[in-house]
């Protein structure tokens, strides 16, 4: 029997798994650190389509199709799909993987869209409402330069607080029985709520997410009436250099030190020393494309036994920014195990 645990966190009663899931990637990210481990990574940026906006919609769909691929399955042995990205009205999803004609729940949590669609998709499967879903989310540099910022044409200068959207696309597959070969399996989740320190830089979202995180992380540990020392790691989506700083310094505040164990997405993705990403990588495809390739395959193999994952979130937009508004944050977190 699931149980409810503290304020904001579910303990599974049943574990869910995470049956097989599936990674592609632009060229920038092929060229980074984990370049080796992403399912496909693209020629050019393009995709084979015309627009920006359409090649971020065929990264979405070859992620799912590929899913489901390899994991012996078809578009109709799927009940739900959860699925979101970072544009207008999610066009990237709805373009994406209409296709596939499987009823969709539209996600959008900003870049903690991965979390937000995993923990949903695990809380419909083990509440009994479905025996299989997909989880799916993109993002593309120049889709979100074009919606959020300036279009690349422009030529704009990026302060080194900014961080890099990244080009990719994750989806997996949730079932509530773990088949043959399980990737990994999900435990519980803790599900975040939106902070907002007034901060209204949107070319430093690291450090508008990290108070987020550092809220879901604190929750998290009070509603589980556990500490740091129970996880191999901690992992953040995509709070960057800069975003990582502010949260160990706001966890030590709060009289946790989680430096030794803290990872996130957005720094492991690029190379910061070769590859011109500033602070690091942000967006729906950095937590996702990570947590596929590299994440997942750390519990397959059994180096890490336990972690926690965060995806962080930027709930901006252009009216926002244009308006004055500030920029706050979310994360949501997942508890995902090695099957043991």
């Amino acid at each position: 029997m699931n149980q409810q645990v503290g304020k904001a966190s579910i303990r599974f009663g049943e574990p869910v798994y995470i049956i097989n899931s599936a990674s592609i990637v632009g060229t920038k990210e092929g060229q980074g650190p984990l370049k080796d481990l992403f399912d496909m990574v693209g020629e050019d940026d393009m995709f084979g389509a015309k627009t920006w906006e359409e090649a971020e919609s065929s990264l979405q769909k070859d992620a799912v199709y590929l899913a489901l691929n390899k994991a012996n399955l078809k578009p109709n042995d799927v009940r739900y799909l959860f699925a979101g990205d970072l544009l207008g009205q999610s066009i990237a999803t709805s373009f994406g993987v209409s296709s596939f004609e499987i009823p969709m729940f539209g996600v959008y949590g900003a870049c903690s869209t991965c979390g937000e669609s995993l923990s949903l998709g695990a809380m419909t499967i083990a509440g009994g409402y479905a025996d299989r879903v997909v989880c799916v989310t993109s993002s593309h540099f120049a889709s979100a330069e074009k919606e959020f910022r300036f279009p690349l044409e422009y030529g704009n200068q990026r302060p080194l607080s900014a961080s890099w959207t990244v080009t990719g696309s994750g989806a997996f597959v949730v079932d509530k029985d773990p088949g043959n070969t399980p990737r990994a399996c999900i435990t519980g989740i803790t599900t975040g709520k939106i902070m907002d320190y007034g901060l209204k830089d949107s070319m430093n979202m690291g450090a508008c997410m990290a108070p987020a995180a550092a809220d879901t992380i604190e929750q998290h540990f009070k509603d589980f009436q556990c500490g740091p020392d129970v996880f191999d790691k901690i992992i953040t989506g995509d709070l960057g250099s800069v975003g990582q700083t502010v949260l160990l310094d706001l966890m030590r505040e709060k009289g946790y030190d989680i430096a030794s164990i803290h990872m996130d997405c957005g720094v492991e993705i690029y190379d910061a020393k070769t590859q011109d990403t500033h602070a690091g990588g942000s967006g729906c495809g950095c937590s996702a494309v990570t947590l596929s390739a590299y994440i997942l395959k750390q519990l397959e193999e059994k180096k890490w036994k336990k972690v926690l994952f965060l995806p962080t979130g930027a709930l901006l937009s252009k009216t926002s920014f244009n308006e004055g508004q500030s920029v706050p944050g979310i994360a949501h977190g997942l508890v995902l195990e090695s099957i043991k």
